[in-house]
């Protein structure tokens, strides 16, 4: 599932660096995703995107253990993040981590320890002991796997509904989606406010912005690619959406997204 939580905020600075994998298959419904990370020594910016999904943000070189949650606007913070671990979790995923609706976390940021408790210490040890990125992945694959508990998860149908508004479906409407899943627009309202922390439309907003910032980030995307990848109306609403979700152009949003060197683990 693509998602892209943030990227420095000044460009050509240094280099930075970021891996990524796919959880195991069978995390699947509770992870997006893992990336491992490598920034620029000293002080540095960090630009937040919108995001309908709750990030874990582990760093080995220094103190940053932190969770933020969903937030539908986009925010630039000094950061001290500089060798680490990141992982994506899904409502279903919060749920069965620590036992709580991901609106708990909605607009907030809090220390791993307020989703892991006790387990966050030694999570961050194994992690950091570990030898390359792919262990580090195995590592998290494994503690994953023994900490979730599938039976806490959020209603079934906001879930299938969240889970359906993170494809690049182009400009579905709420009315039409609720109809799909056999709910009323009420019904899926309620229910993302409970589970999720945002509001269906605004997440389905969120989703747009983000296949179009994937698409950004491939050094051989166009505007025009990315509009269609996130299924705008057209340019001008492309460029709106963008400067709203992200707080710069789409010229310099596609800057700071390429200012990043991609390996796989």
């Amino acid at each position: 599932m693509i998602q892209i939580h943030s990227a420095m905020a000044d460009v050509g600075a240094g280099p930075c660096r970021a891996v990524s994998r796919l959880p195991n298959p069978r995390l699947r419904p509770f992870v997006s995703g893992y990336s491992g990370f490598r920034t620029r020594p000293g002080p540095s910016r960090r630009r937040f995107f919108p995001l309908a999904q709750t990030t874990v943000i582990i760093d080995f070189a220094g103190p940053v253990r932190l969770v933020t949650g969903p937030r539908a606007t986009p925010a630039v913070y000094e950061d001290g993040w500089r060798r680490g671990v990141a992982f994506g979790l899904t409502p279903a995923g919060v749920s069965a981590l620590a036992g709580m609706p991901m609106s708990e976390l909605t607009g907030v940021t809090v220390p791993l320890e307020y989703l892991l408790g006790r387990r966050a210490g030694p999570l961050v040890d194994e992690l950091g002991e570990a030898p390359d990125w792919a262990a580090r992945f195995a590592v998290l694959d494994d503690r994953l796997s023994a900490w979730l508990t599938p039976d806490r998860t959020p209603d079934a149908l906001v879930t299938r509904a969240w889970w359906r508004l993170q494809e690049p479906a182009g400009r579905r409407t709420i009315e039409a989606l609720a109809a799909e899943l056999g709910a009323s627009r009420r019904y899926l309202e309620l229910g993302f406010r409970r589970h999720i922390g945002l509001p269906p439309k605004t997440v389905a907003r969120i989703t747009r912005f983000q296949h179009a910032a994937y698409a950004l980030s491939r050094s051989s995307a166009s505007f025009a690619t990315a509009a269609a990848s996130g299924g705008f109306a057209d340019q001008p609403h492309f460029t709106r959406e963008v400067r709203a979700m992200s707080g710069v152009t789409p010229t310099e949003l596609c800057a700071f997204l390429q200012d990043v060197e991609q390996r796989a683990p």
